[in-house]
């Protein structure tokens, strides 16, 4: 009977671990990241041969209670929500942001994160830094104040489209903006015009913001075509040490369309000097950066690790997670189907289903009701031996 209490106590022990995992999983409901802790129970045995003094898990012998069994995480995808900021990041998928701390590495499966003082992208509130591949594949901590600023670069071609209107006598291109070297910004005008006639020959004339004079050149057509050898024109601004081809070379047509052309400048090559506008995680899951002259650059993909068991990781605060076994993992990025794809102003919501761990809290207070009883029942029946009488 004395065993009995001793079962019934491991009972009390069991429910009360089971408590404080449920406990545990409900008051996180609105934690970001947080994974639920699935709690089952395994009973346990003594052992015959060492007079069932000695507990262990094999199939034989004298039972004597329950315990608690090892908490297994559950990593279902928690609901993904929106959030509007750039560097809130989650993960559609099985893998896992990769943060440096140190010399300790922590994993996580979404995030606030932010640029620190000394420019490393880390998770709100800690010292963690993101992970990004290095050219050997490793993670490593970015930092982005060498990319703060965008150097200028100097026009040196500007690419024509659509069609110079064959009846049209004159046409019009305002306000096309280049840049010098050093990003200093000038406007130019280009004017054609032709005589009533020569149908086919066009003369361009070029002049900068103040109407003086850059150049001018002649543009032929044949057939409707650019003429061979007719299509790359140079014009120089010495004053401001430029020197841009335009090309009419491919796309750039002379058809009858009335009064109306629709030739235009397609591509401006160069640009000014830009500043750091947004920093944010691209389609591919590159870290971009766009600048005030929108232009933009990658930094490189964010890593993503993915484990073979994701049960050997640890839950940590903060929604990270620890990885102290010697389970496989391997370093992938985003186009990489096995580790998912990575979104942007979005954070994972926890995955804690409150109706099942409502469901665990009922039988894990049941569970203990019961083992309560056992030991009161033990307690009245060494109780009612105690008050036997012998008889003299």
């Amino acid at each position: 009977m004395f065993s009995s209490i001793y079962i019934g106590l491991s009972g009390l022990g069991a429910y009360s671990e089971g408590l404080k995992a449920v406990s545990n999983n409900v008051s996180n409901l609105n934690t970001v990241g947080f994974k639920a802790s699935d709690v089952t129970f395994q009973n346990i045995y003594g052992l015959g041969s060492q007079g069932g003094l000695e507990f262990g898990n094999e199939q034989s012998g004298n039972g004597y209670g329950v315990s608690i069994d090892e908490l297994s995480i559950n990593f279902d995808q928690g609901e993904l929500r929106q959030t509007g900021r750039d560097l809130d990041l989650s993960i559609d998928g099985n893998g896992f942001f990769v943060l440096l701390d140190g010399e300790q590495q922590l994993y996580a499966r979404t995030g606030s994160f932010v640029v620190d003082d000394d420019g490393f992208i880390v998770l709100q509130g800690t010292d963690a830094k993101l992970g990004v591949l290095d050219e050997a594949g490793r993670p490593t901590a970015l930092n982005i104040d060498a990319f703060r600023t965008d150097a200028p670069e100097a026009t040196s071609r500007i690419t024509f489209a659509d069609n110079l209107s064959s009846t049209a006598t004159s046409f019009n291109i305002p306000d096309l903006r280049v840049f010098g070297p050093n990003g200093e910004e000038n406007t130019w005008s280009v004017e054609f015009s032709r005589a009533e006639t020569e149908f086919d020959v066009w003369t361009i004339t070029v002049t900068d913001a103040s109407g003086a004079e850059i150049g001018t050149e002649t543009l032929t057509f044949e057939n409707g075509q650019v003429s061979a050898g007719s299509g790359e024109l140079v014009f120089e601004d010495a004053d401001n040490d430029l020197s841009i081809t335009f090309d009419f070379s491919e796309g750039v047509t002379s058809f009858s369309s009335g009064t109306v052309s629709s030739l235009r400048a397609n591509e401006i090559e160069g640009h000014g000097t830009g500043s750091l506008a947004a920093l944010r995680v691209n389609s591919e899951g590159q870290l971009e950066i766009t600048y005030t002259n929108e232009e933009t650059r990658e930094l490189g993909a964010i890593a993503l690790a993915d484990f073979r068991d994701p049960q050997a990781l640890e839950q940590r605060g903060n929604a990270l997670f620890a990885f102290s076994g010697f389970g496989q993992f391997q370093y992938l990025d985003a186009s990489d189907a096995r580790v998912g794809t990575i979104l942007s102003q979005r954070l994972e919501a926890s995955n804690v289903d409150l109706g099942s761990q409502f469901g665990d809290l009922i039988l894990i207070q049941r569970g203990f009701q019961a083992s309560s009883q056992i030991i009161s029942v033990s307690n009245d029946m060494i109780q009612q031996l105690f008050g036997i009488r012998g008889q003299g």
